[in-house]
Formats: C-alpha cells, sequence, structure tokens
C-alpha cells in the first residue's frame, strides 16, 4: 500500500526547521540563565544564528509549499481534522517567520546587533529602546511558548495518525514509516 508523500525538499526543510527548533528550545531556557561572561554571550550568538536560519528555512518552506502541493489527505479523515490540520500549519509558518522576527526586533531594541554566523552583520530594526525591549522580550517569549505548545500538538497528532487511526499520514513526512498493516492511505 502507498501513501503520497511530501517532496524530499519538503521533507528537508521540515525536519532541518524541526531539528533547529528542538535545538534552540532549550539553549533559550539555558543561556538565560546565565550570569553575564563570554559563554552567556557566545550561546546568545548560537540562539541568534540558529533563529536567522529557522527565519531563511521558513520563507524557503513557506515558496516551495506554494509552488508544490502537499500530499492529499486521507479521504476518511473528517473534515474537522483537515481543518485543524491546516489551520495548525498555517500557525505554524506564521510563528515560524514571528518568534525569529521577534527575537530579531527585541535583539534590536537592546541595542546588540547580530552578526550572523560572526560573518555577516544583520540591520537593527529598530533604534535602542529600553522600554520597547521589555515588550519585545515578552512578546518573544509568548510567542515561543505558543510554537512549543503547537510543535507538541503537531508531532502528537501525527503519532496519533500513525498509531490509533493507522492511517498512513506520518508517513507522508517520514519516508522509512512505512503504513501499518490495515492502514488507509
Amino acid at each position: 500500500m502507498s501513501v503520497a508523500r511530501y517532496t524530499g525538499t519538503a521533507i528537508a526543510l521540515h525536519w532541518a526547521v524541526a531539528a533547529l527548533i528542538l535545538a534552540t528550545f532549550p539553549l533559550g531556557l539555558y543561556m538565560t540563565e546565565l550570569k553575564l561572561s563570554p559563554d552567556k554571550l557566545r550561546l546568545y550568538s548560537y540562539h541568534k544564528w540558529i533563529g536567522v536560519t529557522v527565519f531563511l528555512l521558513a520563507l524557503a518552506r513557506i515558496a516551495w509549499r506554494l509552488t508544490h502541493r502537499p500530499p492529499p489527505h486521507d479521504p476518511a479523515m473528517p473534515a474537522w481534522q483537515r481543518g485543524a490540520a491546516n489551520a495548525a500549519h498555517v500557525l505554524l509558518y506564521v510563528l515560524l517567520l514571528a518568534v525569529p522576527l521577534s527575537g530579531w526586533l527585541y535583539s534590536s531594541a537592546v541595542g546588540v546587533p547580530t552578526v550572523y554566523l560572526g560573518l555577516w552583520q544583520i540591520p537593527d530594526l529598530v533604534t535602542r529602546n529600553r522600554e520597547l525591549a521589555d515588550t519585545l522580550k515578552v512578546v518573544h517569549k509568548s510567542l515561543t511558548a505558543t510554537l512549543g505548545v503547537l510543535v507538541i500538538v503537531h508531532a502528537a497528532a501525527a503519532l496519533r495518525h500513525h498509531f490509533v487511526d493507522r492511517n498512513g499520514v506520518l508517513g507522508r513526512m517520514v519516508p522509512f514509516v512505512r503504513p501499518r498493516p490495515g492502514a488507509r492511505s
């Protein structure tokens, strides 16, 4: 039984972004608790580099998605689940842009430039402003928490489709996953 899969490019972009998000969440939590030191500044740089990379990969993923149709949903999937899946994907894309953008704005408002990979200084989006920085810090943390919850829901839904519904949905994005016996495609 075959399952309609995403393209190799879509799969690569998906898992690259997923890996970067999984790396930067704990990094972000850890680095904020450190006392000011060269190590803390280095970790902040890594965090920013990951954020810029996620932003760029999200743009690439959105461009790819706009020019390459995703595989169809399982026809047996209820309409509310298809709608929820589509809404979740749209919100994921929005957050994959908004979280790094809010971090970039925050960094600009604090007055600490972002030098991508230690090579290219990215222009500040706003001038240094402590009050704005305080607001943007809350915005960045809130958007990040929302992204974290949505990623967990997204992963849980994929696992539910695989282990409970047995419909092959997980195999659309994970090429080495085969449909379970009795799966609907």
